[in-house]
Formats: C-alpha cells, structure tokens, sequence
C-alpha cells in the first residue's frame, strides 16, 4: 500500500481526562460526534473509552455516570500506533487485535490523531478493507 498512517488517521482527536466523570466524556463524545476517545493523564495516553462502554459498563449497570471516573471504565490494555508507520502495520494490528480504532501517538504516548477503519477504508484498495473487515470482525 506504502501509505502512511499519517495520510489517513484523524489528527487532534478530542481526549478526556483520566479524573473526568463518565458524564463529562458523554456530553465531550456526543458534541464532536464521536464513539472513541482516547483518556490521558497529563497529556500521555492511559486508555480508551467507547459510546459502547458507557452503555454497557454504566448505563446498564445503574451506574451514576456524575460519580463514575472515565478511568474505572476505560480499556487501558492499549494498542498504538505512530504516524510515519504503514497503514498495512495499522491493518494488522487491527485485525490481531480485533478493534475498529486506533489512537496514533507521538513522543512516547502524546496522542495525535486516531485511526479509524473507515480512515483505513478510505485509504485502501477494495479488497484490502474487506480483507480488514472480514479479519477484525471474525
């Protein structure tokens, strides 16, 4: 493909605070239009949060979402990726991985930008993204 990710990913993406109340991510969330983003303490990536894990981890667990930290229920097992790597490394590690978003960091963890599978499918050749498809969603 020889694109990088730099070329497809979304550059400044909105991130949430580690300490922030999963209300404040919600409003952050529906205000950029967005379903991921990434939580930092200072200005280092610490996990990612979804629309998905609001609802599921605190809406349907009658959870306050005023008193629950974005950090109690974000997916801090993240993978990353840089912006000069290959859009081909970020499609495996998609696929390994089996997520849909990817957030791009500079610096050791400063974040500069997301890529999404709809970036990845902007970007690529037809049978590259449903090759994507089909492996992220097995």
């Amino acid at each position: 493909m020889g694109k990088k990710i730099r070329d497809a990913m979304t550059s400044n993406p909105c991130s949430i605070d580690a300490d922030k109340p999963v209300a404040h991510a919600a409003k952050m969330m529906k205000e950029e239009d967005v379903g991921f983003a990434p939580i930092v303490q200072g200005n280092r990536i610490i996990g990612t949060v979804t629309d998905r894990d609001i609802a599921i981890k605190v809406v349907a667990e009658g959870k306050d979402p005023q008193a629950t930290k974005v950090l109690e229920i974000a997916n801090t097992d993240v993978v990353t990726v840089e912006p000069e790597q290959d859009l081909d490394d970020a499609l495996k590690l998609m696929a390994q991985h089996q997520v849909r978003r990817l957030p791009v960091v500079e610096d050791g963890g400063r974040v500069v930008g997301v890529l999404a599978q709809a970036d990845v499918a902007q970007e690529a050749k037809a049978k590259k993204t449903g090759e994507l498809v089909e492996d992220i969603s097995q």
